[in-house]
């Protein structure tokens, strides 16, 4: 008997001690007894933002990040709600501020850059900057490239359509020897108020442009990059205001929408000869449709077109080219998922069915949500907001991932990944550059917080690798496609988001992107496309875009006087960033009575759900609201600790 109460005493010491240690420092040795007695103690072990969560139980429980798990239909209605506090054994803000060098009091290395007030000398230089930015590569395009399409800033001269090659697609969709680079920059010209060149440059483009050319274009670039441009130069020298100083042209008759017409006119054929209504992705300026055309497009080519065939539409009181649009949007519309409500990203335009099943925000798709939005706010045409308010309830359901808030609770951040459009499962691990457009949009409707994190994963991308990589693989921190084409998407949301927030972290973040350009991309006549975001490698192109957006955006979001955001006109801008004044005239349609109401039913006829329609709070992209001077105190936008999460969830710390 001795012995076995000896063996007794032994066991009961032995938990004791292992009771001791447990409740101390969460630790003890393993001798079988987990399994056997699961003793919480009442103390679950803490976790917090960086820390995986529990496993799900059962076989075949999803492991890895949360971006990686499907998620919970209904979420997105709570996202809507009250922000979740962290749970039961997750520790807040404060607790991972002190593990992770916020140490509980006073400001870290992020609110000490970020939070202070950006002074006014220092906004005056980057807004010069910016322009002085703008001023090299347009004077070198003019120099070195004009009449032909783009500047080679490498070598110092001009590119057009390859002739030699037609199957070049990057190239020749987007020149069709009509001098894009000047067209498509002519309202960056008006807004940073330099009248003279600007009027210089409107009479070069009638005097010297012709779409009377052997070019085979994409409808789609040729839409936003030039029809765009055309139309919104055109309203600003009408515009009897003339907020950005005289730009009229003297004996102007009209002659840049007489362009644009001429050119919708050399784009219609498109919409010819096809079964569902949805154009062809490719027309030939002087011949129409070509022979061997491809009877495959992506739905944002195809679907985004609304805005600019719209305003011609009603500029001319035809309704031909807003007709031919909006038949294509509800066409696309009707080809959707029954199941989850979404579109996949390529489109047989005769047999409608999806060749492409991938639904995302990126390309292929990005334009399409835009313009259903930007339709609305121009046009007030009811069902294009209900088909915006549908379209953003399923993306919500299916695409977006992470935790419910952006700056509350415990998991991984929001982010929107690529998922099959039928089932909703996850297709593939990575994102690319064209979606950092999506938090702008965001900003629009009013979902402002939203907006916040999705910009922040973006921006800790780009300050990884002073640029954002085509496509980046968040799952294995490292990009997919490395090239980076100088586009303008995350400066635009980080214009859109300092409007709505007027917090001047986003002015620190256009300098650091303003820096990284200037410092990677230029070069001896302009600025080039980086090959490759990790060895700074480079091309030998600068696209139209760089000037048409990605310095526009630049300027004005350092430009605080500009007659944008002070003139009292509101103003939207295209896919394309040019900029088109919100006003009455572009809400009246003679013809509106005449559009059938498509798109309330299948293809089989059977009567399609569709989700009421949520008000959304539109805001105006060029707020004119009085807001609190720079002086005051500022809070980060996104607390520290999940700005520092995002960086170590791309690999940046």
């Amino acid at each position: 008997m001795q012995w076995r109460a000896l063996l007794l005493g032994l066991v009961l010491l032995r938990l004791g001690l292992h009771g001791v240690l447990w409740l101390v420092f969460g630790l003890g040795p393993s001798m079988g007894f987990y399994q056997r007695f699961p003793l919480g103690f009442g103390f679950p072990r803490l976790r917090g933002p960086d820390d995986p969560a529990p496993p799900a139980a059962g076989p075949g429980a999803p492991s890895g990040p949360s971006w990686l798990q499907s998620p919970v239909l209904g979420a997105a209605a709570a996202r809507r709600g009250a922000p979740r506090r962290p749970g039961r054994g997750v520790c807040g803000p404060a607790h991972w501020g002190y593990v992770l060098g916020g140490r509980g009091r006073g400001r870290d290395e992020y609110e000490k850059r970020y939070s202070g007030a950006f002074p006014p000398q220092l906004r005056a230089q980057m807004r010069d900057l910016a322009r002085g930015m703008f001023a090299f590569g347009y004077d070198n395009y003019m120099a070195h490239a004009f009449p032909q399409d783009e500047l080679n800033p490498i070598h110092c001269r001009g590119r057009g359509p390859d002739r030699g090659d037609p199957s070049n697609l990057n190239i020749n969709d987007v020149l069709g020897n009509y001098s894009l680079t000047l067209v498509d920059a002519l309202d960056t010209l008006a807004i940073m108020g330099n009248s003279s060149e600007f009027q210089k440059a409107v009479k070069l483009v009638i005097s010297t442009v012709s779409f009377d050319k052997d070019s085979t274009v994409q409808v789609f670039e040729a839409t936003i990059r030039v029809l765009g441009s055309l139309l919104s130069a055109h309203r600003i020298i009408t515009d009897s205001k003339q907020p950005f100083g005289d730009m009229t042209i003297k004996d102007y008759d009209n002659e840049l929408l007489h362009m644009a017409h001429d050119l919708a006119v050399r784009l219609l054929p498109a919409f010819e000869n096809t079964k569902t209504g949805i154009p062809y992705p490719r027309v030939n300026l002087k011949t129409g449709v070509p022979p061997d055309s491809n009877n495959e497009t992506c739905t944002a080519g195809a679907g985004s077109l609304l805005v600019e065939f719209g305003i011609l539409s009603r500029l001319l009181g035809d309704s031909t080219f807003e007709w031919v649009a909006r038949r294509a949007v509800k066409a696309l519309w009707n080809l959707r998922s029954n199941d989850t409500g979404l579109l996949g990203n390529v489109v047989n335009i005769q047999t409608g069915h999806w060749v492409g099943k991938q639904s995302g925000l990126g390309a292929g798709l990005d334009s399409f949500y835009e313009y259903l939005l930007k339709s609305y706010i121009l046009f007030g045409e009811k069902e294009d907001l209900e088909m915006f308010n549908a379209a953003y309830q399923s993306i919500q359901n299916y695409l977006r991932r992470g935790r419910e808030a952006c700056n509350e609770g415990e998991g991984d951040p929001p982010l929107y990944v690529n998922v099959n459009m039928f089932s909703g499962q996850l297709m593939n691990t990575w994102i690319d550059s064209l979606q950092a457009f999506f938090p702008g949009l965001q900003v629009l409707i009013g979902d402002v917080e939203d907006a916040i994190c999705l910009h922040a994963f973006y921006y800790a991308i780009w300050k990884r690798y002073g640029a954002l990589p085509e496509r980046y693989n968040w799952q294995l921190q490292a990009p997919d496609v490395l090239f980076y084409p100088l586009r303008p998407e995350l400066v635009e949301s980080t214009y859109l988001l300092y409007q709505a927030t007027k917090n001047p972290f986003y002015l620190h973040v256009g300098m650091d992107i303003l820096q990284s350009l200037e410092k990677y991309t230029k070069v001896k006549c302009g600025y080039a496309t980086l090959h490759h975001v990790i060895d700074k490698s480079k091309e030998d192109r600068m696209e139209s875009f760089f000037l048409s957006e990605t310095c526009k955006y630049l300027y004005l979001l350092f430009d605080e006087e500009n007659p944008v955001h002070k003139s009292g006109t509101r103003y939207m801008f295209t896919t394309e960033g040019h900029i088109v004044s919100v006003d009455k005239h572009l809400r009246e349609s003679p013809w509106k009575d005449f559009f059938p109401e498509e798109g309330r039913h299948n293809q089989e006829g059977k009567s399609v759900h569709r989700p009421k329609s949520h008000e959304l709070k539109v805001i105006n992209s060029s707020s004119n609201c009085n807001r609190v001077p720079d002086e005051r105190r500022y809070s980060l936008p996104l607390k520290s600790v999940y700005m520092r999460q995002i960086d170590q969830m791309v690999g940046l710390i």
